[in-house]
């Protein structure tokens, strides 16, 4: 759908820029799926098997002079390779019976951010058993339950498997990429709105909009955001009083102020999808079920954008493709659980791990929520995506990898933190962030609703180029 820009001038049109949109979310689509009551080990053998059958692959090229063997014909000193499941014994990992002392102890519990400790160790499992790994090149600090892996090394006389290489399953093969676009077209990722929030500005969000739908700014400022494509909202959106959901029955006016942010975000997203295509993927905070992969927001919850048809929601994890460039992302679950129970430098890092290991969330079902599936892995990754993007984390950051194939990873900020959206170029991956932060913290408690509409104008976005760490 071509959509016409105003711009000063009643007779001069812009016209924005058109991409070829395949949603790839099929994949990560419930559907049809019935619970009967099984349990989470079948996902757990689909991975193995896909994984296995993949790294059994790869070792011709690896060391194809040693013997594969599972865990049970292990024989003390002689080495071979061995490919299963890794498991994390950690000190510090929450269970639920720390839960039900902390209900019933006068003292609660210290709320921890990362659970890893020193004595964390590593243990190997296949269809034959599990064996304790040793060793210093196999860091327990940075690996997770649920990883697959191939291990070469030996069988020690304490009965532990001493780990003398690694082998991962490494980057995917990609879809050809397009050589060359021809021109400038847009994507603007944007997290965390949290619509309802005490502390949230609704200004900082409307000149958001405002911006990207050709109304603020000059002629030049307009003819960018002509190029803009697409929007994709990236998770917890709306932010509901947490004083509502205590499980008792609401009365009208409790029920009017839980509704009242989702009509607020109804409101600014029909403003977008009046001139760009939007894909609005569910977050933790959001009303979808808890569990990975989120359902799509029912539209009924959107009734001005839905309206359109350039709305879209999508499931978490959500994948497509735009002329082409295949993006891949999530709404952040999957990273910051990693963070709980792994260390890394930057949420970047984590990112990168998840694509080497060619898995989205390696910690579900142990420690993330996700939907017990029995004949498949869907967080399983076939195919690299062009973009790999992550939502609501505390800053942005990006890394371009560089290995016979471009794949650009992104860490998109919490909007209502920072006030900061990432614009990605499709033509050569490269991007930027567009910063409302600057505008609006300057002004005092109580400006906001004194500004008039020249005074809003004025209150311009700051484009900056984001830190690219090669």
């Amino acid at each position: 759908m071509v959509v016409a820009m105003e711009v000063d001038s009643e007779s001069n049109l812009l016209q924005r820029k058109q991409s070829l949109y395949h949603s790839l979310d099929e994949s990560f689509e419930i559907g049809k799926e019935v619970y009967r009551g099984q349990q989470y080990s079948q996902i757990y053998y689909a991975r193995l098997h896909l994984m296995r059958t993949l790294l059994y692959s790869l070792l011709p090229n690896w060391k194809p002079h040693l013997p594969v063997c599972t865990v049970l014909g292990l024989e003390e000193g002689k080495e071979c390779i061995i490919v299963g499941t890794l498991y994390k014994h950690m000190k510090l990992k929450p269970s639920v019976l720390d839960e039900y002392s902390k209900e019933r102890s006068a003292a609660p519990l210290v709320q921890r951010h990362n659970f890893t400790h020193p004595d964390d160790n590593l243990v190997l499992e296949d269809e034959s058993g599990r064996v304790k790994l040793s060793g210093s090149v196999l860091l327990p600090s940075t690996y997770v339950t649920g990883m697959i892996a191939a291990l070469h090394g030996k069988e020690t006389s304490a009965g532990d498997f001493l780990v003398e290489d690694v082998l991962e399953a490494g980057l995917p093969q990609q879809i050809e990429r397009p050589i060359d676009l021809g021109e400038d077209k847009y994507v603007v990722f944007v997290s965390g709105l949290s619509v309802g929030r005490s502390s949230s500005n609704p200004l900082q969000f409307q000149l958001f909009v405002d911006h990207i739908t050709g109304h603020l700014g000059d002629v030049k400022e307009q003819n960018i955001a002509a190029q803009i494509v697409q929007v994709v909202i990236a998770g917890n959106s709306v932010e509901v009083p947490h004083g509502l959901l205590n499980g008792q029955n609401l009365g009208s006016k409790d029920q009017s102020r839980l509704f009242e942010p989702i009509k607020e975000l109804d409101i600014l997203l029909t403003q977008i999808a009046a001139s760009i295509p939007l894909d609005i993927v569910p977050g933790s905070s959001d009303p979808a079920n808890f569990a990975l992969p989120q359902q799509p927001l029912h539209r009924c919850l959107f009734p001005g954008s839905s309206a359109y048809n350039t709305f879209r929601s999508c499931t978490n994890p959500h994948c497509f493709e735009l002329d082409n460039i295949r993006f891949l992302g999530t709404s952040g679950q999957n990273i910051d659980d990693l963070g709980k129970y792994s260390e890394a430098n930057s949420s970047i890092e984590f990112m990168e791990r998840t694509l080497r290991w060619r898995h989205l969330a390696p910690t579900a079902p142990n420690t993330l929520g996700c939907y017990p599936f029995t004949d498949k892995d869907p967080f399983y990754v076939e195919t690299c995506p062009h973009v790999y993007f992550v939502g609501n984390q505390d800053k942005f950051e990006t890394r371009l990898i560089k290995e016979g194939q471009m794949v650009r990873l992104i860490c998109i900020p919490r909007f209502a933190d920072t006030g900061v959206a990432v614009v990605l170029n499709i033509r050569n991956l490269e991007c930027h962030t567009l910063s409302f932060a600057t505008q609006i913290h300057s002004l005092e408690e109580g400006d906001l609703c004194k500004l008039a509409p020249r005074e809003m104008l004025a209150a311009r976005p700051v484009m900056t180029c984001g830190k690219e760490e090669e």
